[in-house]
């Protein structure tokens, strides 16, 4: 089995437990290794940090799933894994008789660097998000139908990890009822039906959970602006909190078209209106009219990597500022990020400068992060990707 040999100077991050040896921290590789193989992880004198899968062409070429040179990465590992991350989620009470949409395994969150199952009512939907993965692929969809028993089980792998790192992914239903065109599920008994055509990511935002459930409970008596609405999961849950009005903005009508569906779904097609536009026009307009109560911005990455964070954040501080403007005096603002490059003091100072822009005050009341369905390892910090803000906007 071939090694890697980490620089000195680059191995305290590893040893303290980060799943990751990115390319500039290694020294050489010893012994031959192809694409996907399992290959042990060594420091400058020779010791042993851990076992992972390789993947040359990648920024990251291993990711470790083992911290011993002995244990394999092979079927048993993953058994043991997938049924740890089940038994976590059951613990959360995930899934329940309210919520079939779970994110069952997070990838580096429960040890299986790459991969993620989401549960999205009776379909479940993979990423394997490296060479090594894929050349396991049907070790692991053997044991998702093993464990889960789904009607169906669709591949969701981006086209850009795919391409990164040297495979073409499995596109669609990969195993079971290949019939099945959308995926039917709850949320909090609120319910979707979303086309495979549509769905971003795995078919549905999962990671947002909380913040829907305390925007529910904010939105009474409200008049609520939902900006980026995708499929109206934010908007339906302001209707249904009791808001006094709901408008929801996207830019993709077939995803408003589903928005309206799902909002006819849950008897809430009176309570919201949808209107495809620019979310920053929007803003602006609203801001002109008088504003909003509960103003949510949930923009797409602006930060996919962090050699264009300084334009991001920049985007993020004038989408704060037109927020702002759309919110009425001692309303609330929710704004979010969900780039690793724009964390939690990046997306604060990015609303702070945004509201002076437009002779505002910015006070932070709460933040969110993406649920505890989707755990992090307290050494990757880059597991926490997703942060939101609930912010009081005060008149300068």
């Amino acid at each position: 089995m071939g090694a890697v040999v980490i620089k000195a100077g680059h191995v305290q991050p590893v040893w303290a437990g980060h799943p990751w040896v990115f390319a500039q921290a290694i020294d050489r590789i010893e012994g031959g290794v192809a694409p996907g193989d399992e290959i042990v992880v060594r420091d400058a004198r020779g010791n042993t940090l851990g076992r992972g899968l390789y993947s040359p062409s990648s920024a990251i070429p291993v990711r470790l799933f083992t911290r011993d040179a002995t244990t394999p990465i092979d079927g048993a590992l993953f058994a043991s894994r997938i049924e740890r991350a089940l038994a976590r989620r059951a613990a959360l009470g995930l899934p329940s008789s309210a919520t079939s949409a779970v994110r069952l395994v997070h990838a580096e969150g429960d040890d299986l660097p790459g991969l993620v199952i989401d549960q999205l009512g009776d379909v479940v939907a993979v990423q394997m998000g490296t060479i090594g993965l894929k050349l396991r692929e049907g070790l692991i969809l053997d044991l998702v139908a093993r464990y889960l028993k789904p009607r169906a089980i669709i591949d969701r792998t981006p086209l850009t990890h795919a391409k990164t790192e040297g495979f073409t992914p499995t596109q669609g239903v990969v195993r079971g009822d290949s019939r099945i065109d959308a995926f039917d599920f709850s949320e909090r008994g609120l319910k979707f039906h979303i086309p495979f055509t549509l769905g971003h990511k795995t078919g549905f935002y999962v990671d947002q959970r909380p913040l829907r459930a305390r925007i529910e409970e904010l939105a009474h008596g409200r008049r609520v602006l939902d900006t980026y609405s995708f499929v109206g999961a934010v908007a339906l849950s302001a209707a249904r909190g009791g808001a006094r009005e709901v408008h929801a903005v996207d830019a993709s009508a077939p995803a408003l078209e589903v928005a309206a569906e799902c909002a006819a779904l849950n008897g809430l097609s009176a309570r919201v209106s949808f209107e495809r536009a620019d979310a920053v026009e929007v803003l602006n307009h609203a801001g002109r009219q008088g504003g909003y109560d509960l103003v949510i911005c949930d923009p797409p990455k602006l930060a996919p990597s962090r050699a264009v964070k300084a334009r991001a954040l920049e985007n993020m501080r004038k989408l704060a500022a037109s927020g702002c403007r759309a919110t009425k005096p001692g309303g609330l603002l929710v704004i979010c990020s969900c780039s690793a490059a724009i964390g939690l003091h990046e997306l604060t100072r990015a609303v702070a400068l945004g509201a002076r822009d437009v002779g505002a005050h910015a006070l932070v009341l709460e933040r969110f992060f993406q649920g505890p369905d989707h755990p992090v390892p307290a050494a990757f910090p880059e597991g926490l990707y997703l942060c939101s803000l609930i912010v009081e906007v005060v008149a300068g």
